[in-house]
């Protein structure tokens, strides 16, 4: 069963310095919440698509469903 620290991990391999909280505990559905300065300039499809893109072929797979908000440093401290 996946773990929110499975997915925590996954999307720190492909973000390292990215700030990144991971809730959910049924196996399925997850919310992450993912701070990055990788996401400045990028729009909220651009930034999903980053983190998705760290996840791969385990979205649809082992996660059922991941609810994202995604933010620059700068946004999460205002």
């Amino acid at each position: 069963m996946t773990t929110a620290e499975d997915i925590a991990g996954w999307i720190r391999a492909g973000l390292p310095e990215a700030q990144i909280d991971v809730r959910g505990d049924d196996g399925a559905h997850f919310e992450a919440v993912v701070v990055s300065e990788q996401f400045a300039g990028q729009n909220t499809v651009a930034r999903h698509r980053l983190v998705y893109a760290t996840l791969g072929e385990r979205m649809g797979r082992e996660i059922h469903a991941l609810a994202l908000k995604t933010k620059t440093p700068a946004e999460a401290a205002g």
